[in-house]
Formats: C-alpha cells, sequence, structure tokens
C-alpha cells in the first residue's frame, strides 16, 4: 500500500505583516494617550505623572514590541543564521535595557507618591517576567552565542529555549493587560469615554500584536 505524505507550506512571512501592523497601531495609541490625555513622558520630570508615564512606554517598546521582533526576525526572516543570531540576541539585550529603565520609572512613581510597591499581581507578574527574561537571555549567551558549548548539549536544550521564550512572551502580554486594567480602573474614568476607549482599543492591539507574533513563530517551519 503506497503512503501518501502531504505538506503545508504556510506564508509566516505574511503573519509578520500583520503583527507589525498590530504592533505599529498599538505603539500609535500608546503615544496618543501618554502625549494627549497623560501630560506627557519624562523619567526626570518634577510631575509624577510624566515619570510614570515612561513605564508603559518603555515596556511596551521593549517587552513586547522588541521581544516580538527578536522572536520573528529569528524564525521568519531568511537570512544566514549567523545574522539571525545576532539579531535576536541584540533585540532583546534592548528589550531587557528598556524594561530595566521602565521598572524603575514605576518604582520612581510610587516613591514621588508615598506608595507601597509590589501589592498587586501585575506587578508580581512584572517583576518575575524581567527576571526569567535575563535568565533567559543569560542561558541564550552561554548555550548558544558563546563557542565552548557541545552540539549535543545545544540540541538538547534548544526545545526548552524556544519554549521558554514563548511563555515569557505570553507572560509579558498578560503583565500588559493586567497593567492597563488596573490602571483604568485607579483613574475612574468615565464609561466609554474617550480615554477609556483608546485604552480598550490598545489592550486589543497588544493582545493581536502577541498573537500574530506566535503564529508567525509557530508557522515558520512551513514557511
Amino acid at each position: 500500500m503506497d503512503l501518501v505524505t502531504y505538506q503545508y507550506y504556510r506564508p509566516a512571512s505574511k503573519i509578520t505583516i500583520f503583527a507589525h501592523l498590530f504592533g505599529l497601531l498599538a505603539l500609535i495609541l500608546m503615544l496618543v494617550w501618554l502625549l494627549h490625555y497623560r501630560e506627557g513622558v519624562n523619567l526626570f520630570s518634577y510631575y509624577p505623572n510624566q515619570i510614570f508615564n515612561v513605564h508603559p512606554l518603555l515596556m511596551f517598546l521593549g517587552m513586547i514590541f522588541l521581544s516580538g521582533q527578536a522572536l520573528m526576525a529569528y524564525k521568519t526572516v531568511k537570512a544566514d543564521r549567523k545574522v539571525q543570531k545576532a539579531a535576536h540576541f541584540l533585540l532583546h539585550l534592548a528589550a531587557i535595557c528598556l524594561g530595566i529603565v521602565g521598572i524603575h520609572a514605576a518604582f520612581k512613581y510610587h516613591d514621588r507618591r508615598n506608595l507601597r510597591d509590589m501589592y498587586s499581581f501585575h506587578s508580581w507578574i512584572g517583576i518575575a517576567i524581567i527576571c526569567l527574561y535575563i535568565l533567559q537571555w543569560l542561558v541564550g549567551l552561554c548555550m548558544y552565542m558563546l563557542p565552548y558549548t557541545r552540539k549535543e548539549t545545544r540540541a538538547v536544550n534548544l526545545p526548552w529555549h524556544i519554549s521558554g521564550g514563548r511563555a515569557i512572551f505570553y507572560m509579558t502580554i498578560c503583565a500588559a493587560l493586567t497593567g492597563l486594567m488596573q490602571k483604568i480602573t485607579l483613574m475612574q474614568l468615565q464609561l466609554f469615554s474617550g480615554e477609556s476607549l483608546l485604552i480598550n482599543f490598545l489592550a486589543i492591539f497588544i493582545l493581536l500584536f502577541g498573537i500574530s507574533v506566535d503564529i508567525s513563530v509557530a508557522l515558520a517551519r512551513y514557511a
């Protein structure tokens, strides 16, 4: 009996178009929210709200947008493997730097307002994410960027590295959405006001960005 095999090809590169579109829309809405509704962005300002606004901006740019770019750069961009690894590595490094500054802004805002730190689920998962992100980056540096690790060890640990990276990316999306929900609750905005609708659409585009990035990465093997 003859066995018939089927091969399915999915254009992962086309999915990345949607990822970039959703990411850019989320960035535009983020800037409109912070600059138009929330007094602007300035880490060194005398106004606490401007200090806080650094937090959502940099956390989105670093831990979500650049992180998603790093995943897609390695899995969906047609380039030499060394180029893919370098882009993946450097984008994650930039994400970590922005994330650290973003978390610093949140603590600085709490200090200015005499607020307690680490009291919400959002803050708990946020700290867990930055710790796991740095750990994942360090393990990736030692395992795949330095020439001292055996190929067998790299191959055995690769599925864990990929799964761990995707799991951390899911967590960043979760942290962003819970952070927006927490902020809109604390601000006590009127229902269906312009700002509340903008934040809701911002959350939707962040979620769609995360979904499209993960789909593009999952289907990259078929591209």
